[in-house]
């Protein structure tokens, strides 16, 4: 028996689509019927997924903003129209790249915020600009990337983590203000993606080992639960954090 999931008529908008995950996400949610609208903080990136989408057949429009700028997020989000599902997907330390890396005690203060900036804020940020649409309308999703950094702790990311941790913990809040307004809100927490290009890991290494699936992830593994998360058949699941990373960690 045949199965698919139709969002027709729904507006996505994927913040951080126009690279890796996000990337994966907007094609996926395009393919299911979705208009999608591709946020990047690089005009070009986010035109890129726009054109692809387009030419495979769907329907899809590029808003470039900052996520760690709430009057950007703001005025984007107002432009991008009525927005039904909101993947928060930007992610990592922003603009200036990965910094704060390496054990907690000999980390600067000063690196912490570049994680906060995107990683929590930028959620918040995402999340804030699009909630009263979704309220007034009595329908939404909300779903945010984050990381098993922040669900189990994982060496030498710390701030990394607690930026991620922070946003799942900020997800769980949300979600019991909105449930009865037909509004879910829940979390995928990721192991480590292979990077677009890089050669697979032999399933024998000493990283591979810790993965059940002896494999790294890719953005197709994470857009399948985006997919299932924003649609009607999760209308009762909210507040909750799946992890997606191959068996990496265990969740109850």
């Amino acid at each position: 028996m045949a199965f698919s999931i139709d969002l027709q008529g729904r507006r996505a908008l994927v913040t951080g689509g126009g690279q890796g995950v996000g990337r994966g996400v907007a094609m996926m949610l395009a393919t299911a019927g979705a208009y999608v609208v591709v946020n990047d903080y690089v005009p070009e990136r986010a035109q890129s997924v726009v054109d692809e989408i387009v030419a495979q057949g769907g329907a899809a429009s590029a808003q470039p903003f900052d996520v760690t700028d709430w009057a950007a997020v703001s005025e984007g989000m107002a432009q991008a129209g009525a927005v039904d599902i909101l993947v928060n997907n930007a992610g990592n330390a922003g603009p200036g790249g990965w910094t704060g890396d390496g054990p907690f005690a000999d980390s600067d203060p000063a690196d912490w915020e570049a994680f906060l900036r995107v990683n929590l804020y930028g959620v918040m940020h995402g999340t804030r600009a699009v909630l009263p649409g979704m309220i007034e309308r009595q329908w939404g999703r909300v779903i945010t990337v984050v990381s098993d950094a922040g669900r189990v702790g994982e060496l030498n990311m710390a701030a990394y983590g607690a930026a991620k941790a922070g946003a799942a913990g900020f997800s769980r809040g949300v979600a019991r203000e909105v449930g009865r307004h037909g509004i879910t809100v829940n979390n995928i927490a990721l192991g480590t993606m292979r990077a677009a290009g890089a050669p697979e890991e032999p399933a024998n290494s000493p990283r591979m080992k810790r993965y059940i699936v002896r494999r790294l992830g890719e953005p197709d593994d994470v857009a399948g639960m985006v997919l299932y998360l924003a649609s009607p058949l999760s209308s009762w699941v909210t507040g909750q954090t799946y992890p997606v990373n191959g068996g990496y960690s265990f969740s109850l």
